[in-house]
């Protein structure tokens, strides 16, 4: 059984998401791998304020460029569409947990590419706000 201390750092863990935050700087860190770490994620950690602050994109792994390839590996026969289990299993392996279950196209099982690169854009967003919502 967790004893009240316990208790109350896993709570400030979860409230303020220091987990994610760790996951996503440690990503950045690997994926980036800057000469001078510590000024790397200082910036970061600043980009992510403003981000916090006046609702700009904060910092993320991914790029439309990145979009693109994945939609296109799941769209072989470049049909312009993907069908909605096809996207939400890549929003899934994007990292993306609150995932739209109702995007454009969702009733006819076509989401289109433009449908598929809004979405990731907006929960890969929500994924990397790793400060706390007010």
């Amino acid at each position: 059984m967790a004893t009240p201390r316990e208790k109350d750092a896993a709570e400030y863990v979860e409230k303020h998401k220091i987990i994610e935050l760790m996951d996503n700087m440690t990503s950045m860190l690997l994926f980036y791998r800057p000469e001078n770490p510590r000024e790397f994620l200082i910036e970061q950690l600043e980009q992510l304020k403003t981000s916090r602050e006046s609702g700009v994109r904060g910092p993320n792994l991914f790029d439309n460029s990145n979009l693109d390839a994945v939609f296109g590996i799941l769209d072989p026969a470049n049909q312009k569409y993907i069908t909605f289990e096809q996207y939400k299993q890549a929003l899934t392996m994007l990292g993306i947990k609150d995932i739209n279950e109702c995007p454009d196209g969702v009733n006819e099982d076509r989401i289109s590419h433009e449908t598929f690169k809004t979405e990731a854009m907006e929960g890969l967003q929500r994924t990397s706000a790793t400060y706390a919502q007010l």
